[in-house]
C-alpha cells in the first residue's frame, strides 16, 4: 500500500475511465481505474488514502451499491460520484451515503478537479484527526485509576487545593500526582492537557 494519497475511478466505460484518469493526473497524485465496482472493492484498502471518482449507474454492481458496501465495511473514503441521468432520489440517496457531490455528465473539468480537490483535503483531515485521536488514547492508557482522578477534576477546572480536599489528600500529595500524570501524557501544561483530551473526543 501506498501512503501517497491515490484517485481512484470506477467507470465500467474504459474510454470515460481513462479521460477521467488523465484528468485526475493533473493534479499530480496516481491514479487508479477500474472499470467494475466489484473490482474496486475486491482491491481497495481502507488505510490507503486517497479519493474515489465514481460512476453512477454500472453493470452489476452499481455506484450507490458500492458506496453502501463501503460504509457497511467502515470505510469512509470520500466519493465524487458522477452521473450521466441522475434523478433527485438518487442523488439525494448518495449524498447520504457520504458522496461529496454528484456531478452530472457533461461536466467541465475545472469542475471535476475542484471536487476531486476537495475530497482529497476532506480524506487528509478525516485522517489526521483519527490519527490524533488515537495518539490521544494511546497516552491516557498509560495513567492509572488515581491518576485519571486527578485529570477528570483538572479537565473540570479544579484547583490543587479542592483536588486535594476531595480526594482526602493532601495539597502535595495532588501535585505530586497530577506531576507524574502530566509526564506520562507529555503535557507541559494544562493547555496542553486540554488540548490532549479535546483530542480524545473530537
Amino acid at each position: 500500500m501506498s501512503t501517497e494519497p491515490t484517485i481512484f475511478v470506477v467507470d465500467d466505460d474504459e474510454a470515460v475511465g481513462r479521460a477521467l484518469a488523465s484528468a485526475g493526473r493533473l493534479l499530480g497524485h496516481p491514479v487508479r481505474t477500474f472499470t467494475s465496482a466489484a473490482a474496486f472493492l475486491a482491491e481497495h484498502d481502507h488505510d490507503q488514502p486517497g479519493c474515489l471518482v465514481l460512476d453512477m449507474r454500472m453493470p452489476g454492481m452499481t455506484g450507490l451499491e458500492l458506496q453502501r458496501a463501503l460504509a457497511d465495511s467502515g470505510a469512509t473514503i470520500p466519493v465524487v460520484m458522477i452521473s450521466g441521468h441522475a434523478d433527485v432520489r438518487i442523488a439525494v440517496e448518495a449524498m447520504t451515503l457520504g458522496a461529496l457531490t454528484l456531478l452530472e455528465k457533461p461536466f467541465r473539468l475545472d469542475e471535476l478537479l475542484t471536487h476531486i480537490r476537495r475530497a482529497l483535503e476532506k480524506d487528509r483531515t478525516d485522517r489526521a484527526a483519527k490519527q490524533q485521536t488515537a495518539d490521544a488514547d494511546a497516552r491516557l492508557a498509560a495513567l492509572t485509576a488515581k491518576e485519571r482522578e486527578v485529570l477528570e477534576m483538572i479537565a473540570a477546572g479544579k484547583s490543587n487545593r479542592e483536588m486535594a480536599d476531595a480526594l482526602g489528600l493532601s495539597v502535595r500529595a495532588v501535585e505530586d500526582r497530577r506531576a507524574r500524570l502530566m509526564k506520562k501524557v507529555s503535557a507541559g501544561s494544562v493547555a496542553e492537557l486540554v488540548k490532549l483530551l479535546a483530542g480524545r473526543v473530537s
